[in-house]
């Protein structure tokens, strides 16, 4: 696989996204390494020095006023590492301990670390190689940086902890030897320069926007074929309506909708003499609501877009001025905040999906579609409950979207007084999206029922593409079946992209 190469301060999220999706092994671009050996060369100054400097020759959080000798430096960077190895959990993805490795490289990158370039060389060498650290999920409050998950990941890189190499579970020093690497002994900083930061927060921030952002172009294709389904109308799609309200987000999802709906014969079919005025909300609101979310998520895109580039640890080295500085960029409320925003914009795209499910299944409502969309209900419950459990995914997203940045507690003897609940806020998502692809599985499942159902009329061509890859592995529902595996299939649909693929139609784009 070819290495990446990105430029710390200037990476995208499409190079980002890469990173995720593929697994892509990065370098950072050469041009760095100077102002990297810079910062270390200051960091190497200030630990032979008298004057007290946190972190290089001090303790940490309430034990930063206890001076440290200058041969214990190195121990105390060790003794950091190993003391803070506290996550506990389900150890995290492997993409994803990989997106928090790049992230801590462009950190690096940006020269106010005071790391060494070997540390720089052996993260990229172990991505290269997929040497990747163990990392328990659960233990970061989100300040003083990741604390907990990012002291899994270092312990690698001096030969401690866990890494997965080849397949297997190893423990650090033998998987780096396996690999043909070894660890480096930590100096003055490093460890403190290795654990305080947001990356794992913003690692898990990203993946969520990412898949986030692919259940939002499923959810223009399938609600497309609800709309056909129920034989709704395409006059709210009209783009007068769009403009004049001028919101981005809206806009761009009426349209992708109107392109994916055109030439429909079941749409032709009623646009005389239909006796209905108004369709539901969840069918005339789609680009509002899902226009909507899209605006958040590209609104947190850009907060997490500067977050992937930043200097995140304590103290930070400030060559031009010369000087070592505590601040408090390892405080991860932007991409807390940022996580909020996509939690809400998941929840609303779901929400709006299940009362789409609702409408379908219901013969009051659906226009002439039968019972549960069944053939013949009664002595078939169609698809009943699954309705129902995409309404438990519904108020079980709910629940997850309340606002994790609001909470806080004080650590540390109340050093850390205030702190952000990014990496918990971040880590929902995933769980978030799982649920939204279950619901728009289940959407797609009766949508494409419920067209079948008004044959011989036809849907669009793009959205007949989407049912005929659909029917590769799901059948038509006829008799009652055991309906769990439907479930699941159609959800890996959603999740993988295949069904906008099928479709073929151009759809909005996170970063465009």
């Amino acid at each position: 696989m070819s290495v990446l190469e990105l430029n710390p301060g200037a990476v995208t999220l499409a190079q980002l996204a890469n990173v995720y999706w593929n697994e892509t092994p990065v370098a950072l671009n050469p041009a760095c390494r100077t102002a990297v050996e810079e910062a270390a060369q200051r960091i190497a100054a200030a630990a032979a020095g008298d004057v007290a400097v946190y972190g290089v020759n001090t303790g940490f959080g309430k034990l930063a006023s206890m001076k440290i000798a200058p041969e214990d430096t190195a121990t105390l960077q060790r003794n950091l590492i190993l003391s803070h190895c506290c996550g506990v959990g389900e150890a995290v993805p492997r993409r994803m301990a990989r997106l928090m490795m790049t992230l801590k490289l462009l950190s690096f990158g940006r020269g106010a670390s005071g790391v060494r370039w070997e540390y720089v060389e052996l993260l990229q060498a172990m991505l290269a190689l997929g040497v990747t650290p163990v990392i328990p999920a659960q233990g970061s409050v989100g300040a003083s940086g990741d604390l907990a998950p990012l002291s899994h990941m270092t312990a690698v890189v001096i030969g401690e902890g866990e890494a997965e190499y080849d397949g297997k579970i190893l423990p650090g020093a033998e998987a780096l030897a396996k690999a043909g690497l070894a660890p480096i002994q930590l100096g003055p900083k490093e460890g403190l320069a290795f654990i305080n930061g947001t990356q794992f927060s913003t690692a898990f921030a990203l993946a969520g926007l990412f898949e986030a952002w692919q259940s939002a172009q499923n959810t223009l294709v399938i609600s497309a074929l609800s709309t056909d389904a129920i034989m709704g109308s395409t006059a709210p799609l009209q783009p007068e309506i769009h403009s004049l309200r001028g919101q981005r987000g809206q806009i761009e999802a009426a349209a992708a909708m109107r392109a994916i709906l055109e030439g429909s014969e079941i749409r032709e079919s009623h646009r005389e003499g239909d006796t209905r005025v108004q369709d539901p909300y969840c069918i005339r609101c789609q680009p509002q609501v899902t226009g909507a979310a899209m605006d958040v998520l590209r609104q947190a895109a850009a907060t997490l877009e500067i977050e992937a580039n930043a200097a995140t640890d304590n103290p930070l080295v400030l060559t031009e001025a010369g000087l070592i500085v505590s601040g408090g960029n390892f405080h991860a409320e932007p991409v807390g905040f940022a996580a909020d925003m996509i939690a809400l914009a998941v929840s609303e795209i779901g929400a709006i999906a299940q009362r789409r499910i609702a409408l379908m299944v219901d013969p009051t409502l659906s226009f002439d579609l039968p019972p549960f969309l069944s053939p013949e209900p009664g002595l078939n419950s169609g698809l009943m409950i699954a309705e129902v459990t995409t309404a438990a995914l519904m108020s079980e997203n709910k629940h997850l979207a309340n606002p994790c940045v609001t909470d806080s507690t004080p650590t540390s003897a109340n050093q850390e007084d205030h702190v952000s609940m990014a990496a918990h806020g971040a880590r929902r998502l995933s769980r978030m999206v799982e649920n939204l692809n279950r619901i728009l599985g289940v959407e797609l499942l009766c949508a494409a029922q419920g067209v079948e159902f008004r044959a011989p009329l036809q849907t669009s061509g793009p959205l007949q593409q989407v049912v005929a890859r659909l029917r590769q592995d799901i059948a038509t529902l006829g008799a009652d079946r055991y309906m769990a595996p439907d479930l699941e299939v159609s959800a890996v649909l959603v999740g993988t992209g295949a069904l906008t693929e099928a479709c073929g139609s151009e759809l909005p784009e996170l970063g465009a």
